[in-house]
C-alpha cells in the first residue's frame, strides 16, 4: 500500500539539497534529478516543498514523470485531508491562468473568427503569442486569408440542391468534409490534453488529424486516446492519421520514429521542407519562454536567450538544415508509407516531386511563420494550373493557410486542392476541449453545404475552375522560373 504523506511533511523538504514536490497527487523525491532536468531545475526549485501539478500538466504528458523516474523516488500519495488554504496557493512568481470564466459561450459562437476573439482574451500571453505570430511584418500570415477574398464565384441557379454531399478522401482515406487537422506543436499549451482532445473532436466528425513531430504527447498515447472502441465514434469509418515529421541532424532519431507511427497504423507522413531554419516571429520572442516546456517525440526543449524567447526558434534547432532532394531516397528507405512534401511553394518543385514519384504535396508557406512575403497558396493553386496542370493527375494537392470560411474551402476545391488543412484555428477551437472541436467543423460543414448550394452543386466531384473568377489576381501568377523582364548577373543553378 502506498505511503501516505502530509502537506506538513512534504513542506519540510524544499530546499535544493532535499526537494520533494506533488504532481497529480504523487509524491516525488527530485533532489537528484532537479539539477538534470532538461528545463533547468530553476523550475522545480520554484515549486520545491508544493503542488507543482498546474505547471507540469500544462506542459508535459502524464506518463513522462513516471517513466523518468526510478522507482524509488516516488514516495507515496498526497494527504488530501492535511492541505491548508496556504500550501495550495501557486509560487508568487508563477502568472496566474485566465479564468475558464472569461470565455464567451460557446454557444453563442457563429463563425470561426469567434475562436479566434476568444482565445486571444484567453489563452496566456505566451501561447498566444507562439501561435498567433508569424514572419517578420505578418504580410504572408495577412495575404493567406486576403487572397481567398480577391477570387470571386460564379453562382449558378434554378438547379435542385436539396441534398449536397461534403465527403471526400484524402490519399485513400475517407472523410466527412474535406478538411484536416493540420500540424501545429505543443497544443498542450491550450488543453490540458492537446492533440488527444484534438483527436477526440477529429474522430467524432470524421475528418483526418495530422499529428506534429512537436506535439505535447507520443504518439501512440494520442493513437490510444480514441482507440476505444465506440467511445468516440466517428460519423463513418476509423479516423484516418497522418504524421508530419520534421527531419531530424540526427538522422537515426528520424528513421525510428517512421518505423513507430507505420507500426501504429499512420496513413502517411507529411515531410516538412520549408523550414530549415525558424522564421524570425517577433511577437513570440519578445514574451519569454516557459524552461519547462518540452516535446516527447522530438526531444526539443525551450530556453530563452539573447535574442528572446520563441518557442519556434529554440526548440526547432534539432532540425536539419542540410535536407535535400537528394534525400527523398533516404526517406523512402526509411519507410512504405505515402509521402506528402509540405511547404512547397512553387511550380517547379511542384514539377521536380511529381518527377519522383511523391505522392502529396502541401502547398503551404507554414502559416506565414517562415518567410515573409511567400505566397498564398490558394495563388500557388492558381501557378500550378498555370505552368504546370498535368500535376494534378500525378500527384494529390494540397493546401493550408488562411482558411477561415466554407467559401475559401470551396475555392480551394475549385482550382484542384483535394482538401484543405487548418492549423491555427483548431487550436484556437481546442480552447474550448472536444465539443469546441466539434463546433469549429460544424461551422465550416455548414458554410460549405451553404456555398455548394448557392453555387448550384449537390457534390464536390462537380467543382470545377468555371465556377471561380479569378480575374483579380492572374496578373499575380508568374509564368516559368525567370522574371519576365528583369536581368541580373549570371546565376547559379538551384
Amino acid at each position: 500500500m502506498a505511503r501516505v504523506i502530509s502537506v506538513q511533511e512534504i513542506s519540510k523538504h524544499n530546499i535544493p539539497e532535499d526537494l520533494w514536490i506533488v504532481v497529480d497527487d504523487t509524491v516525488y523525491d527530485l533532489t537528484e534529478f532537479a539539477p538534470e532536468h532538461p528545463g533547468g531545475a530553476g523550475i522545480i526549485h520554484r515549486y520545491a516543498g508544493r503542488d507543482a501539478t498546474a505547471s507540469y500538466n500544462e506542459i508535459h504528458a502524464p506518463s513522462l514523470i513516471k517513466n523518468t523516474l526510478h522507482p524509488s523516488k516516488i514516495l507515496g500519495t498526497l494527504d488530501p485531508s492535511s492541505i491548508t488554504e496556504e500550501w495550495a496557493k501557486p509560487p508568487p512568481t508563477v502568472s496566474k491562468s485566465f479564468s475558464p470564466d472569461a470565455k464567451p459561450p460557446l454557444d453563442t459562437f457563429i463563425n470561426t473568427h469567434d475562436f479566434v476573439s476568444a482565445a486571444r482574451q484567453t489563452l496566456t500571453p505566451k501561447t498566444w503569442a507562439f501561435y498567433s505570430s508569424a514572419a517578420t511584418d505578418l504580410n504572408t500570415k495577412a495575404r493567406n486569408t486576403s487572397a481567398y477574398a480577391d477570387i470571386g464565384l460564379r453562382p449558378r441557379v434554378l438547379i435542385n440542391v436539396k441534398d449536397v454531399d461534403t465527403s471526400t478522401s484524402m490519399l485513400g482515406q475517407k472523410m466527412n468534409v474535406p478538411i484536416f487537422c493540420a500540424p501545429a506543436a505543443m497544443a498542450k499549451m491550450v488543453h490540458l490534453d492537446g492533440e488527444k482532445e484534438l483527436a477526440r473532436g477529429c474522430r467524432a466528425k470524421g475528418i483526418p488529424q495530422c499529428v506534429s513531430t512537436n506535439a505535447s504527447f507520443p504518439i501512440n498515447e494520442i493513437f490510444e486516446s480514441v482507440s476505444e472502441k465506440g467511445l468516440y465514434g466517428a460519423e463513418e469509418g476509423e479516423m484516418p492519421f497522418f504524421f508530419q515529421l520534421y527531419v531530424d541532424k540526427q538522422r537515426e532519431k528520424s528513421e525510428k520514429l517512421l518505423q513507430q507511427v507505420e507500426k501504429l497504423g499512420v496513413k502517411a507522413v507529411f515531410v516538412t521542407v520549408d523550414a530549415p531554419v525558424p522564421g524570425k516571429r517577433e511577437a513570440d520572442e519578445r514574451v519569454k519562454a516557459d524552461e519547462s516546456l518540452s516535446t516527447p517525440m522530438s526531444g526539443a526543449k525551450a530556453k530563452n536567450d539573447a535574442k528572446g524567447g520563441a518557442l519556434g526558434r529554440i526548440m526547432g534547432s534539432y532540425i536539419d538544415a542540410s535536407l535535400s532532394w537528394s534525400d527523398i531516397s533516404w526517406l523512402r528507405k526509411s519507410t512504405k508509407l505515402p509521402i506528402v512534401l509540405k511547404g512547397v511553394q512553387t511550380n517547379m518543385d511542384v514539377k521536380k516531386a511529381a518527377d519522383l514519384g511523391i505522392e502529396g504535396i502541401l502547398l503551404s508557406n507554414h502559416g506565414g511563420r517562415s518567410l515573409d512575403t511567400a505566397p498564398p497558396p490558394i495563388l500557388l493553386l492558381l501557378e500550378l494550373q498555370k505552368n504546370c496542370p498535368e500535376v494534378f493527375d500525378k500527384m494529390e494537392i494540397f493546401v493550408d493557410g488562411g482558411v477561415m470560411r466554407g467559401t475559401d474551402i470551396f475555392k480551394a476545391l475549385c482550382l484542384g486542392a483535394k482538401s484543405v488543412g487548418i492549423g491555427r484555428g483548431f487550436l484556437y477551437a481546442l480552447n474550448y476541449g472536444q465539443e469546441g472541436v466539434e463546433k469549429f467543423i460544424e461551422i465550416l460543414k455548414d458554410e460549405l453545404e451553404t456555398t455548394m448550394r448557392m453555387i448550384g452543386i449537390t457534390d464536390l466531384s462537380q467543382v470545377h475552375p468555371g465556377m471561380l473568377n479569378t480575374g483579380a489576381v492572374d496578373h499575380l501568377i508568374p509564368s516559368g522560373e525567370e522574371h519576365p523582364y528583369a536581368k541580373w548577373r549570371p546565376r547559379s543553378k538551384i
